[in-house]
């Protein structure tokens, strides 16, 4: 435990920070999560329209500093992948 008053202070600032922390990248993941369940279902109006939503929260989870910027990075690649292969299997040729 912590025995000195800065100490002290550090340890509540880091609990308040984990929660800040948590709730952003719980936002995060929900937002992925609803995005890859409409790539799943085959929807691609859905996915056209969670995509640039989903791409916006993970920039600002990053830009909070929750998660590293090159993490954020592959999430938006690998995200728009699936969704432009979506795209490419359901356009009619």
């Amino acid at each position: 435990m912590a025995r000195h008053k800065s100490a002290e202070k550090e340890h509540r600032r880091s609990l308040k920070r984990r929660e800040i922390n948590k709730r952003n990248k719980s936002a995060m993941k929900t937002q992925i999560k609803k995005l890859r369940k409409a790539i799943a279902d085959r929807n691609v109006e859905e996915a056209l329209k969670l995509l640039p939503q989903t791409i916006s929260i993970i920039d600002k989870t990053v830009k909070k500093g929750t998660i590293h910027p090159r993490t954020g990075d592959r999430y938006k690649s690998r995200l728009t992948k699936q969704v432009n292969a979506l795209l490419a299997t359901s356009t009619p040729k």
